[in-house]
């Protein structure tokens, strides 16, 4: 009895050991970021749309943390990404880059992927990057894999085959790259990206945690949806009273659209919206859905606004004061939504200020507990523990405005507090705004408030002589 005894204790300690052995399960959250080009603050049903309809965004919007008072660091695209990238302003080597612009490869100190690889996470890029090619590509800055990243700023055509265009000439855009492998007659760009996206999360080592990024192209132009979504589009809004609301105001050098009455661009909206279902259906269905922290914003505005050179233009972010190339709050402000089940409490936050610089610093908090040295900060301790965020002043610079195309001129903004000043630099003219009394940017407050006013000014010169 005694040598059973032992030897039931002996089996007991052997199979502790051997449990002992085998490494805990990865619970660290897996990570998607769905990042759309050119959506507008009010392009969602969430946000107030009553033109486009968006049920699976405004269900994300409603299971997660939804910023109110989020922001991009730029009204344009590649500043924007940059920033979002990069954790910092968008500022490199003392200019603002712009279209055509090919990023280095990032210091390994400062590099947000090559830290989150590091971690043991498969990172994958997956559409629009708009940041360059080679040493500069999504890849050649530490992604893993990437699929139709280049240096393409919108597709030659969103409707197969993609890189062939549908109009008169040939357009001056670059060709976006891996697509012709894949697509066939009948395709849509949107889908193609999100099928593509799906598979590799479906696909992926799943003993890794993932990070991917899904950069729509959409909903850039050009305007092109398929055509069951614009014929219904033409209906409704062909049926919607807009009152005395007019079509366009005059802006700067050319009008804002006061209406949300583009059918191909709802279209545009709308298919989106159904491809956002698609991947987070997925992710419910292979049983991801609640371990993997989903971020969905917007790059800068909606293209609400022409120049000199009158054009088609998409969308309206009304009531926001203008759009995309403006650096009143319809061309920087954003919708920003983050989910993770059990962890993040859903709900709506109307005070504090994120921007995009801040979600790549907030990851790294998350799945390290470390924060680089960049301008971003992480908001992690109001998404895990609803604190305010300390206060702090944050700046924009747009020297490269497009007056023939969205109509506004070279200026820079800084904001602090409740109070944001807009200086046109070449003109050196400001206006004020109280953006919690004033939120749509109706009274300029500037000659009441000199004092605010050369508060601020001095602030954003102080801040533009860093660089």
């Amino acid at each position: 009895m005694k040598h059973a005894g032992a030897l039931c204790i002996l089996s007991i300690l052997l199979f502790c050991a051997c449990r002992a052995q085998v490494p805990e399960e990865d619970h660290r959250p897996n990570i998607l970021i769905i990042h759309v080009d050119d959506l507008g603050y009010h392009d969602l049903g969430f946000t107030g749309s009553t033109i486009y309809q968006t049920p699976h965004i405004d269900a994300l919007a409603g299971a997660s943390r939804f910023f109110e008072q989020a922001y991009a660091n730029y009204p344009r695209c590649v500043p924007s990404r940059y920033a979002m990238m990069t954790g910092g302003y968008p500022v490199y080597k003392g200019t603002v880059p712009d279209d055509g612009f090919e990023m280095d490869k990032l210091d390994v100190d400062k590099n947000y992927i090559k830290h989150i690889k590091a971690q043991g996470y498969e990172t994958a890029y997956f559409g629009k990057w708009h940041l360059g090619e080679g040493n500069a590509s999504p890849v050649g800055v530490g992604y893993d894999y990437s699929y139709a990243a280049g240096a393409a700023g919108s597709p030659i055509s969103y409707v197969y085959p993609f890189n062939e265009p549908k109009g008169k000439g040939q357009p001056k855009k670059n060709p976006i790259p891996d697509v012709d492998d894949d697509e066939k007659p009948g395709d849509y760009l949107t889908d193609l990206l999100t099928s593509k996206t799906i598979d590799y999360i479906k696909n992926r080592d799943d003993a890794k945690p993932f990070m991917v990024m899904l950069a729509f192209y959409a909903v850039h132009q050009p305007l092109e949806a398929k055509e069951e979504d614009i014929k219904r589009n033409i209906k409704q809004i062909k049926d919607y009273d807009f009152g005395a609301q007019p079509e366009y105001i005059n802006e700067g050098t050319g009008r804002t659209k006061m209406r949300q009455d583009n059918p191909v661009y709802a279209g545009m909206v709308e298919n989106m919206d159904e491809n956002v279902g698609r991947i987070l259906q997925m992710l419910e269905d292979k049983g991801l859905d609640k371990n993997t922290v989903v971020i969905l914003s917007s790059d800068h505005g909606g293209l609400s606004n022409d120049g000199t050179k009158q054009r088609h233009l998409a969308t309206s972010n009304y009531p926001l004061r203008a759009g995309k190339g403006w650096l009143y709050e319809g061309g920087i402000k954003v919708p920003l939504m983050v989910r993770w089940p059990g962890k993040i409490k859903p709900g709506i936050d109307s005070e504090n200020q994120v921007l995009l610089m801040d979600v790549f610093p907030t990851l790294m908090d998350l799945i390290m507990g470390k924060r680089l040295n960049t301008d971003g900060r992480s908001f992690l301790p109001t998404l895990l523990e609803n604190k305010k965020l300390p206060p702090r002043e944050v700046f924009w610079h747009s020297p490269n405005a497009r007056p023939q195309n969205t109509g506004d001129t070279p200026s820079s903004a800084v904001r602090k507090g409740d109070f944001k000043l807009i200086h046109w630099f070449e003109e050196d003219r400001v206006e004020l705004y109280n953006l919690v009394d004033d939120p749509y940017e109706r009274q300029d407050l500037s000659k009441q408030m000199p004092k605010k006013v050369n508060e601020l000014k001095k602030d954003l010169l102080n801040w533009k002589s860093t660089f």
